[in-house]
């Protein structure tokens, strides 16, 4: 049983918290995730949450929190976006070298400079090899069903590894949707209170954990560990998301295939400017034209089989990523690419990067993005990674450079 509320993403991210009865909440503002704080504040404060709220005087010392905490036993829920998270990043490695189980909300926004508000995922990918698992979000529903979810996931014997959940900054921090709310008895009986068999922080059961080792061998044992625990991970999730759709009527996988049934063409994306993807796939469903999107879910750990299976025998794949590895192109196209390569006969793979900053993908530009499919499955060759920014918006920009007395390189 649930009973429906329209929430933002930042308040479902707060909801999730606090259905999920957490011990520990270390907090630091950033934009564009305050408000989740905001509301677990209000709510401890006003006694409606049992959780002891901390501000703290940085997102260093929240995340160095967060860990201990995590170490000493309890259930830990922090957030941050963008600079914030990098400004904890060291700290990111340490907690997941710790095995200790957390969950953190990242809410995306793109790093300066120059400076906006606005979402892409330069800052959550960065983290991508720090250890903690990643699933991201396209809904609000998802970001208050994926937290819940990530408790388990990260308390899972075979796992016990951080849990970093993200949403998308503006696009759907700020957005209302209908979001569905699971009862709170409900929400207990599928996370349990936290058994920590694992922490070390204890007098009663002592423990040796995170203990100073000179490379070799021993490294090399513990984070192979680690590397292993990811892999358990994929199974547990799926474990999980069954328990899921049987107790609330939503299913989510390590991946979301969206009319790929008999697709011709793909688009990979992920996050909330997939929902852009899907209505583009839906105008050329209508036109007869085959094409399906596969939205990424979780990053970490990489879904090497669901991928493969998704695109396999595929005329064209177009990866789009909103982020950018300059001098490289998108982060997950490489990874995609790099899944794929071993397959025989994988299908034509292309890269464009959209919605950097927070920047539309316009309907003409996914009209591009077909037209590149439509030329790669006749096996000419296209602008790969192409950036998606119409002639006037370039023409625009460099005036305003011009302007502001900025010089370009091209």
């Amino acid at each position: 049983m649930s009973h429906g509320q329209l929430l933002t993403g930042n308040a479902a991210a707060a909801w999730g918290a606090r259905l999920a009865d957490v011990d520990y909440i270390p907090a630091f503002p950033i934009t564009p995730q305050t408000e989740i704080i905001e509301l677990l504040a209000q709510w401890t404060s006003a006694h409606e949450m049992a959780a002891r709220f901390v501000t703290m005087d940085s997102e260093h010392s929240m995340l160095t929190a967060a860990g201990a905490a995590a170490a000493a036993g309890a259930r830990v829920f922090t957030a941050t976006s963008s600079q914030g998270l990098l400004y904890g990043f060291e700290v990111l490695y340490t907690i997941a070298g710790w095995r200790v189980p957390l969950v953190l909300v990242n809410v995306s926004r793109a790093l300066a400079s120059p400076i906006t508000l606005e979402a892409d995922h330069n800052d959550i990918l960065s983290a991508r090899d720090s250890g903690f698992i990643q699933i991201h979000t396209e809904s609000c529903q998802e970001v208050l069903d994926s937290i819940l979810m990530a408790y388990r996931l990260a308390e899972d014997a075979r796992v016990m590894l951080p849990v970093l959940v993200n949403l998308d900054g503006f696009t759907l921090s700020f957005t209302r949707e209908p979001v569905a709310m699971p009862l709170a008895a409900a929400v207990a009986e599928f996370v349990p209170p936290y058994q920590p068999h694992h922490a070390f922080i204890r007098g009663d059961k002592p423990m040796a954990q995170g203990t100073a080792v000179l490379g070799g061998a021993p490294y090399s044992y513990f984070r192979y560990q680690q590397h292993r625990a990811h892999e358990n991970a994929l199974a547990v999730h799926e474990e999980i998301a069954g328990e899921f759709a049987a107790r609330f009527g939503r299913h989510y996988g390590l991946v979301e295939a969206f009319q790929l049934e008999d697709a011709d063409y793909v688009l990979v994306m992920s996050n909330a400017f997939a929902t852009k993807g899907k209505a583009a796939v839906e105008r050329w469903r209508a036109r007869g034209i085959k094409v399906g999107l596969l939205r990424l879910r979780v990053i970490r750990p990489f879904p090497v089989a669901a991928i493969v299976a998704a695109l396999r025998g595929r005329k064209a794949v177009a990866v789009i990523d909103q982020n950018l590895a300059p001098g490289a192109g998108g982060i997950t196209y490489a990874e995609i690419a790099t899944a794929l390569y071993p397959e025989p006969n994988h299908p034509p793979l292309f890269n464009v990067i959209g919605g950097l900053g927070g920047k539309d993908i316009s309907d003409g530009e996914f009209e591009v993005v077909l037209a590149d499919l439509e030329r790669v499955a006749r096996g000419e060759r296209v602008v790969s990674p192409r950036l998606l920014f119409t002639k006037q918006e370039h023409e625009r920009t460099r005036a305003l450079l011009k302007i502001a007395g900025k010089e370009t390189a091209a």
